[in-house]
C-alpha cells in the first residue's frame, strides 16, 4: 500500500515537473528574437564624436610668462593645477563628447540629439564597418533636442521609419547606440508609458521605456519588433548618472517633422496659442464644479495672441484640443506645438460651469526674449481680512508702474497668517487679480467678494506672483 502511494506521488511529481518545463520552454519561445533586428539596423546607426574648444576660466597675471621647465619638473603639476592643461595654448582647451545617430537618407542626412552636437567645432561620424566621415550641422533645435547633420557620402544604409502612435504600453523595443563609447551596443526592454512630459521640456511627449540607456546612447534609435524606428533616445532619469530603469525617447514623428524643417529652412516653427496654463488639482476642480480634476487651467492670455482673438479668457479650463482630452496641462503644449501654423483647431473649454467649443487659428510661436521679473515692494497699512488670515492693500500708481501692471485692478498681499489663505499657498507680495471668477478692483472689493462667497466651500483665486499668474484653491469652509 505504501509503495503504491509512493509511486503515485512520484508520478504526480514527474507530471508536474514536465508541465513546468513545457511551460518554461513555451515562455522562452514566446520571447522575441532581437538578432535579426540588430543585424538589419546596425549598419544605419552611427557613432558620433565631437570636439569643442572652450575658454579656460583661469587667466595669467598681467606681464607673466610661462617659464620653460623640464617635462619631469614637479612645478609642471603646480601650474596645471592653477592654470589648467595645455599651457602652450593658454586660454583654450578641447573637450570631447560621444553620442549616436541614425541615417535617414542614402545621401548622408543623419538624425541625432541637439545636445550631442551643440557647440561642436568638429564632428566625426563612424559606421559599424569603421568608415569615418566628417559631418556638418544642417540645423539644431534645442526645444525638441533634435539635430540634423550631413556627411558627404552616397548609397548609405538607412533605417526604416515607423509610427510611435501605434505603440502600446508593454510592447518590446530595442535600442542601438554607443554607451560610454562602446560602439553599436544593443539593449532591449518594454514601453513603460507614452506621452510623458519632463520638467525641462515643453514640446515633446516622450516615450518612456525601461531599455538600458546610458551616456553615449543619446541620438540613437528606438526600434519596434517590426524593425521600424519609432523614437530617438534622448534622456534618462538618474540619481547616479547611470541607468536606473527610466529612459525617454523622442517620438519619431516629431523628430522627423523637426528634421524636415531643419533641412528646408535651418530652423523650426511651432504652433502657438498664447496662454499660460496650469494643472487643475482636486480643490480647483471642486471650485469649478468638475467631477474630477483634468484639463489645462488658463491663468493668462497674451494680448493679441490667437487665444485672445478666439475669445479664450482667464479662468477657462481647456478640456480638449481637437477632440483629444487633456488629462493634465502638460499635454497641451506638444499638441499645439506640432500643429501647423495657420491651421484651424477647436478648443473644448469649461466656463462658468458650462462646456463650449471655441474655434482658434494656431499662430507661430514667437522668439522668447525673456521678461525681467520685478520685485514687489513692501506694502504699508494693509487691510486685514481676519477670516482668511490675510492682509491686502490697494496698489498705488508708483507700485503699479514698478511692477509693470496694466489697468487699475488687483489687491497686493501684505501679510499672510495661519488660516485658509496660508493653507491655499498665498504669500506676501502676491497680487490677487481674480476671486471666484470676478476681477478684483482693489482691497475693499476683495473683501466684498469674499463676503458674497461665504456660502461656498471652495473658490478659485488668481494671483500674480512675480511675473507669473497662478490659480489657487481657497477653502472657505471645511
Amino acid at each position: 500500500m505504501k509503495k503504491t502511494v509512493m509511486h503515485q506521488l512520484q508520478a504526480l511529481l514527474a507530471v508536474s515537473l514536465a508541465a513546468m518545463l513545457l511551460s518554461a520552454n513555451s515562455w522562452a519561445r514566446d520571447l522575441p528574437d532581437f538578432t535579426v533586428l540588430a543585424e538589419q539596423n546596425s549598419p544605419a546607426v552611427v557613432n558620433i564624436s565631437t570636439q569643442q574648444k572652450s575658454q579656460l576660466s583661469q587667466s595669467m597675471p598681467e606681464g607673466f610668462s610661462m617659464p620653460e621647465m623640464p617635462e619631469d619638473s614637479p612645478f609642471n603639476e603646480l601650474f596645471k593645477h592653477f592654470f589648467g592643461e595645455g599651457m602652450e595654448e593658454f586660454g583654450e582647451r578641447e573637450s570631447q563628447s560621444l553620442g549616436s545617430g541614425l541615417v535617414i537618407s542614402p545621401d548622408g542626412y543623419i538624425l541625432t540629439n541637439h545636445h550631442v552636437v551643440s557647440d561642436a567645432d568638429e564632428i566625426q561620424v563612424r559606421f559599424s564597418d569603421r568608415r569615418t566621415y566628417d559631418a556638418k550641422v544642417i540645423g539644431s533645435d534645442k526645444g525638441s533636442d533634435v539635430a540634423l547633420i550631413k556627411i558627404d557620402a552616397t548609397d548609405l544604409p538607412t533605417v526604416k521609419i515607423g509610427k510611435s502612435s501605434d505603440l502600446k504600453v508593454g510592447e518590446w523595443v530595442l535600442a542601438i547606440g554607443s554607451p560610454f563609447g562602446f560602439d553599436h551596443t544593443v539593449t532591449a526592454g518594454i514601453v513603460s508609458a507614452k506621452g510623458r512630459s519632463l520638467p525641462s521640456e515643453n514640446y515633446v511627449p516622450f516615450i518612456q521605456t525601461d531599455v538600458a540607456i546610458n551616456p553615449g546612447n543619446s541620438g540613437g534609435p528606438l526600434i519596434n519588433l517590426d524593425g521600424e524606428v519609432i523614437g530617438v533616445n534622448s534622456q534618462i532619469y538618474s540619481r547616479t548618472g547611470g541607468f536606473m530603469g527610466l529612459s525617454f525617447a523622442i517620438p519619431i514623428e516629431l523628430a522627423m517633422n523637426v528634421a524636415d524643417q531643419l533641412r528646408e529652412s535651418g530652423k523650426v516653427s511651432r504652433g502657438y496659442l498664447g496662454v499660460l496654463i496650469q494643472d487643475v488639482d482636486r480643490n480647483l476642480a471642486e471650485s469649478f464644479g468638475m467631477p474630477q480634476p483634468y484639463g489645462a487651467l488658463v491663468s493668462r492670455v497674451m494680448s493679441g495672441s490667437p487665444a485672445d482673438k478666439a475669445g479664450v479668457a482667464v479662468g477657462d479650463v481647456i478640456l480638449a484640443f481637437n477632440g483629444k482630452k487633456l488629462l493634465n496641462s502638460s499635454q497641451l503644449p506638444p499638441m499645439v506645438g506640432t500643429t501647423r501654423i495657420e491651421e484651424k483647431a477647436t478648443l473644448r473649454i469649461l466656463r462658468d460651469g458650462k462646456e463650449r467649443d471655441i474655434p482658434v487659428k494656431v499662430g507661430r510661436l514667437p522668439d522668447d526674449d525673456g521678461e525681467e521679473i520685478s520685485s514687489v515692494p513692501a506694502p504699508a497699512q494693509p487691510d486685514q481680512i481676519e477670516q482668511l488670515g490675510l492682509a491686502v492693500i490697494d496698489i498705488d500708481a508708483k507700485v503699479r508702474a514698478e511692477l509693470g501692471l496694466e489697468g487699475t485692478g488687483g489687491a497686493l498681499v501684505g501679510d499672510v497668517q495661519a488660516g485658509p489663505a496660508k493653507d491655499a499657498g498665498l504669500r506676501r507680495g502676491d497680487i490677487v487679480m481674480m476671486f471666484d471668477g470676478a476681477d478684483v478692483k482693489g482691497a475693499k472689493h476683495l473683501r466684498q467678494l469674499i463676503g458674497a462667497a461665504e456660502d461656498k466651500r471652495t473658490v478659485a483665486v488668481l494671483v500674480r506672483r512675480g511675473d507669473s499668474p497662478l490659480f489657487m484653491a481657497l477653502r472657505l469652509k471645511d
